[in-house]
């Protein structure tokens, strides 16, 4: 279900934005129009450890005890006092004892003397400083430490300076990786309170298409893009509801409209939304909701519908709509663009900026200033710097030049042509795509 304390109104938010053209919107505009407008979720979970891996926290994680909880060794060797090390020449120490993680060593150590340490193991009342056991030498029961292989206080790890008793371990919007578990793991925490799962209805529009397994008739495609759109979402962890194919006719297109807004807080549809298409496309969606419909300053991806449609339920509830374009490769380009960071928004994260690498382009590239333009590349190290080269031909509806790159060449909304070894910013896809 989507959430009950509704957004602004698509008005409302437009007169946020300075030079607001629905007709020639700039990307960075764009983005923070859908910033401004969705909501997050408001349902928590608590889930066990092992069930939280790319989960979103819903409260500061706070750790209820100092880590480490004592002072204890960072190496494997001796304890001793850092007052007692010579420095012009070796420093011979008794052994009076050892002592192991889980195992202290009790008692107190006379001068002159030191306690055989390990890794983690609590060091002993009074010393202050581990030699490492590589350095010293050992005659009987005495050690013998070369000058200046240590200063005092080296190699011992202090109580909670990893974390301090009542200090957030992790904050809330963190999206749980291996790491964070195992951290929480080591507070004693068995469960933690994550925000509920983004439910995410899609499907594709078009008479011309056909499903997986259909005869293919002649003027007809295979629909690729419920497959883009399902491995893309897939990487955000959120829930699927996959429609299929709806058919070019205003019945069918409100009911599954309709089915999207009942069961989900975002609804994706490819397709449609493109000048030219058939009058009841907008006429459908307007009646059911409250949507904008921009031309973008951006290649590929220019046609996007934006807004919210209205669950025939109980409450004003509503999904979050993305009415994104029928070609392949401008619903992978405008969802990365809009689509991704809302997402995650609306699932409780703060996205962070997308890393960029820099590279040198290896040919001219023609561009005009005013719109954003993401090209296909692929990046590769020459001698000490990347360099990006185009996958041919750059039309949005050639899926094999998106799955041949791995990196997108992001040209700014400002950027005129790019001349041969000019530096420009690559999008990577490991990790993305």
């Amino acid at each position: 279900m989507s959430t009950t304390t509704l957004p602004p109104s698509l008005e409302q938010v437009a007169s946020c934005l300075g030079g607001y053209d629905p007709k020639a919107l700039p990307v960075a505009q764009a983005q923070e129009f859908i910033a401004r407008f969705v909501p997050r979720v408001q349902a928590v979970e608590k889930l066990a450890l092992r069930a939280a891996l790319g989960r979103v926290l819903a409260a500061d994680v706070v750790s209820p005890i100092d880590v480490p909880a004592h002072d204890n060794s960072a190496m494997d060797g001796y304890a001793l006092r850092g007052t007692e090390l010579a420095t012009d020449a070796p420093t011979r120490l008794k052994v009076a004892g050892s002592g192991f993680a889980g195992q202290q060593f009790e008692g107190e150590v006379p001068p002159g003397a030191c306690v055989r340490i390990m890794t983690g193991a609590v060091m002993p009342a009074g010393l202050d400083t581990v030699v490492p056991q590589e350095f010293t030498t050992l005659e009987g029961d005495t050690v013998v430490i070369p000058p200046g292989v240590v200063r005092p206080g080296d190699n011992r790890r202090l109580r909670g300076e990893d974390l301090a008793r009542g200090q957030a371990a992790l904050r809330q919007g963190k999206v749980l990786g291996p790491a964070d578990l195992g951290l929480i793991a080591s507070l004693g925490q068995a469960e933690v309170p994550v925000w509920r799962r983004l439910r995410v209805a899609f499907f594709s529009t078009g008479d011309e298409l056909r499903s997986i397994g259909e005869p293919l008739d002649a003027g007809c495609v295979y629909d690729s893009n419920r497959y883009t759109l399902h491995g893309m979402l897939q990487r955000l962890g959120v829930e699927l509801l996959d429609l299929g194919v709806v058919r070019d006719d205003a019945a069918a297109l409100e009911a599954a409209l309709r089915t999207a807004a009942d069961s989900a807080d975002v609804i994706i549809t490819s397709g449609g939304v493109s000048v030219g298409e058939a009058d009841y496309t907008r006429q459908v969606i307007e009646r059911l909701g409250e949507v904008a419909f921009w031309r973008i300053a951006m290649r590929p991806g220019r046609p996007m519908a934006f807004g919210r449609i209205w669950s025939a339920g109980p409450g004003s509830r509503s999904a979050v709509f993305f009415g994104l374009p029928g070609n392949p490769v401008a619903v992978m380009v405008t969802f990365y663009a809009f689509v991704r960071d809302a997402l995650l928004r609306m699932g409780g994260a703060e996205p962070r900026p997308l890393p960029m690498l820099r590279a040198r382009a290896a040919g001219a590239i023609r561009k005009k200033p005013g719109r954003t333009e993401y090209q296909r590349v692929v990046v590769e190290r020459e001698g000490s710097e990347w360099v990006a080269r185009v996958t041919g031909s750059q039309g949005s509806g050639i899926l094999r030049s998106m799955s041949e790159a791995n990196g997108l060449l992001v040209l700014p909304h400002e950027q005129g042509n790019v001349a041969a070894g000019d530096p420009v910013d690559v999008l990577p896809f490991e990790g993305l795509v």
